[in-house]
């Protein structure tokens, strides 16, 4: 397996383009690309992410969700054709950066209401959404997250005969806030798992660096391990869980002694 952290480790304490240069200084040369708004979708911008992430690996782009996905599903072909111009900026930056993965959201449960899901729909638009990413060598990886509609693993479990081909992330701390261990995430998502996001959390589920809290990272690693996961740990951190930019390598360091990371 390999280490790696998201740009979004950095939000609110630098710009995204600005963030290579501390990533740069840790002890992984992998990250995950967060785009924060509108204004970072556009090819002006992406060329200036290319000049400032020379040397890092980029393996997966992640955009703000609810600024297009969620229309992606609407039932109507305008709303539809303008998140897919979104869509297509964000696949078109993630081709031009080398990524191999597009961290995708989906459709949210923004409303107290109960949901009716047509699983197939849905499968059948996302490989659609899927097949316009692979034409340029990106493939959509579905995340879990707690209020969209991929909040719970049955979800997955039902849509995936419909959608072939997806890949999924696992981000452990979506799992906690929904309060499903993520192990029934993983018994649904199987091979199709090409990235894990990763943070701390204390008793109260109050969000902190890793080794800060009480998850256990040694029983998470050894169970992707026997799944034969081989692909992308990522950490995923929040402003107010650090204070300095070195306790993300202690955080790092930390890691490296529970797993052998490449």
């Amino acid at each position: 397996m390999q280490l790696a952290i998201s740009t979004a480790s950095y939000f609110s304490k630098l710009f995204t383009e600005e963030s290579f240069e501390q990533i740069k200084k840790l002890e992984l040369n992998t990250c995950e690309v967060f785009l924060a708004t509108f204004y970072e979708y556009k090819r002006e911008f992406c060329d200036l992410l290319i000049e400032k992430s020379k040397g890092i690996n980029i393996y997966s782009v992640h955009a703000l969700t609810n600024q297009f996905e969620p229309e992606l599903f609407s039932v109507s072909p305008r709303t539809r054709k303008d998140a897919e111009g979104f869509f297509d900026k964000v696949i078109d930056t993630a081709q031009r950066l080398s990524a191999k993965y597009y961290t995708f959201h989906g459709p949210t449960r923004l409303k107290k209401k109960e949901y009716h899901i047509d699983y197939k729909l849905i499968g059948e638009r996302l490989l659609q959404l899927n097949e316009r990413a692979n034409e340029k060598n990106i493939n959509i990886a579905y995340e879990n997250v707690h209020w969209t509609f991929f909040s719970i693993p049955q979800y997955f479990e039902k849509l995936h005969p419909y959608c072939k081909g997806i890949s999924t992330v696992l981000d452990i701390k979506q799992a906690m806030q929904i309060g499903i261990d993520y192990n029934n995430f993983l018994d649904v998502m199987g091979d199709t798992l090409v990235n894990v996001h990763i943070c701390d959390y204390d008793e109260k589920g109050k969000l902190c660096m890793p080794g800060k809290g009480i998850f256990d990272f040694k029983k998470l690693f050894s169970r992707l391990q026997g799944m034969g996961y081989n692909k992308v740990v990522t950490i995923e951190l929040y402003a107010d869980a650090y204070s300095s930019f070195e306790q993300i390598n202690d955080c790092i360091k930390y890691l490296r002694d529970l797993y052998p990371f490449k």
